[in-house]
């Protein structure tokens, strides 16, 4: 038996299939366009991930040679995403969780007073990461799109309940509750989208998705639209707290770092959602068939692996993503640079969507290189910002960080990880964990699975870094970098 996992990212959609002892048999991925009309906006096609969806899985199922028994799916949060109901196209492009421009509903609401009320239902901060602020600006900005929503005609969700919605045919419109915690619209305490929310936000409710469980059968695809294949859609999770599950991060107190175009540092909390004072969100895991919620503690960081997108892609000085392990180990530091890659804003534990990328220290004597080691410690700063405030919050010491993403493939960067943080750093043999919990999920809605301690019977250890001297004084040089972006674009 095996499970088709779906993992639709930032930058395109990975699919896996994997087998009951967790091993991946086959993959597929494929790209699509991203698109920045203007300085601090991101947008995505919806048409563009669903084809490159069909495309990975066709890649996948033709490389695994077996018919799975279910599918899962794990997605880029925050994202909104609208469709019409009848006919599934969209009427314009998504605005992606990256995309800044509704900063000023967010001080608008904050302004008015709302901030503190809608962290108590929700757990999150007024942020323009966060789908209902676009939602707001869509409203206002765009309203021939939102007279057809609020006629019901358009739907609103994620990009998870879109590619339900494709694959069944149009006739499911559902989300998860690790989902929809996301969208500033979901009372985390209550488990059920909030009517005071959707009134702040003048999102009409009618058009919001069902919130169904992250695992057991939700729908059926529907063979004339996905791939001739009849299977249960049996596992939804937003791909970070996909990733927690598939790192095994199943009881209280495990801790997890992807790094993906952001990197993103989740503590499962167990029963109970813990309140940050520090930063951090309080954001849903999970949802079991009886209704009763995991919860995690989160830290995002908004760049990370796209800062070396970007010294790819933006300014020329690597080839692939790959090269920046063996370039930055050509210098023994970074000659004091110290990079903070703002490129979309701050995140946690620094909030400041007005924050802009900063390089500072350089000198006649600086060279590609510097700047390439300087990225990967930035990297490895951002993520010891969040861990510092989470273990405060969370009142637990760490012993260990289960990291997974792209980036986790670089050794110099996981053991820069672990010197920052004291703490033993652990890579899990398979490195799409995303992908991999969402399989998990799907597997254990059906009964591949029978619990997750089984699950976590089958996680391997690749490799493990353990902590060695610690560079206070090149952090301290950070955290006066940081200061000194905030504020930028205002």
């Amino acid at each position: 038996m095996t499970v088709l996992a779906i993992d639709a990212g930032t930058t395109g959609v990975t699919a896996l299939v994997v087998a009951e002892d967790g091993g991946v048999l086959a993959r597929g991925y494929q790209e699509f366009q991203q698109h920045f009309p203007e300085p601090g906006r991101v947008e995505h096609q919806p048409e563009e991930i669903w084809q490159a969806a069909l495309q990975a899985c066709r890649e996948a199922l033709a490389g695994a040679g077996r018919r799975p028994t279910a599918v899962g799916i794990t997605n880029q949060r925050e994202t909104a995403v609208l469709w019409n109901r009848r006919t599934l196209a969209s009427p314009r492009r998504a605005i992606v969780w990256q995309d800044r421009r509704s900063a000023e509903v967010c001080r608008t609401l904050a302004g008015q007073g709302h901030e503190p009320r809608v962290a108590e239902l929700t757990g999150l901060r007024l942020d323009p990461y966060f789908t209902a602020t676009k939602l707001a600006w869509l409203a206002e900005h765009d309203p021939a799109v939102w007279r057809e929503v609020e006629a019901g005609r358009v739907a609103v969700g994620t990009v998870d309940s879109y590619l339900v919605a494709r694959m069944t045919a149009g006739r499911e419109h559902v989300t998860d509750a690790s989902n929809a915690s996301r969208t500033l619209l979901f009372d985390i305490t209550a488990g059920a989208w909030s009517e005071e929310l959707c009134a702040l936000f003048g999102v009409p409710m009618a058009a919001l998705p069902r919130v169904v469980p992250s695992y057991g059968t939700v729908a059926r695809t529907d063979p004339d639209t996905f791939l001739g294949l009849d299977l249960p859609i049996a596992g939804i999770a937003g791909d970070q707290q996909a990733a927690l599950f598939g790192q095994a991060c199943h009881a209280p107190g495990d801790v997890k770092c992807t790094y993906g175009t952001g990197s993103f540092v989740l503590i499962n909390t167990g029963a109970e959602p813990v309140r940050s004072s520090a930063g951090l969100l309080t954001t849903v895991a999970w949802g079991a068939p009886d209704g009763k919620l995991t919860y995690a503690l989160e830290g995002s960081i908004f760049v990370t692996g796209a800062a070396v997108q970007w010294l790819r892609d933006g300014l020329g000085i690597i080839g692939k993503a790959a090269e920046t392990e063996p370039i930055a180990r050509t210098v023994p530091d970074s000659g004091g640079v110290v990079f903070v890659p703002a490129l979309t804003g701050l995140g946690a534990p620094d909030w400041d969507p007005t924050a802009r990328g900063t390089i500072l220290g350089i000198t006649r004597g600086t060279t590609r290189a510097h700047l390439v080691r300087a990225t990967l410690e930035a990297i490895a700063f951002e993520v010891r910002d969040v861990v510092d405030v989470m273990t405060s919050d969370a009142g637990l010491d760490l012993r260990c960080l289960k990291v997974d993403g792209g980036a986790s493939e670089n050794d110099l960067l996981c053991r820069m990880q672990a010197d920052q943080l004291g703490a033993v750093v652990a890579r899990p043999k398979v490195r799409e964990t995303t992908a991999l919990g969402a399989a998990f999920l799907a597997g254990l809605g059906t009964g591949l699975w029978s619990t997750p301690e089984e699950i976590a019977t089958t996680w391997q250890l690749d490799a493990e870094f353990t902590p060695g001297h610690r560079d206070d004084h090149a952090y301290d040089k950070w955290r006066l970098a940081v200061e000194k972006a905030k504020g930028w674009a205002v």
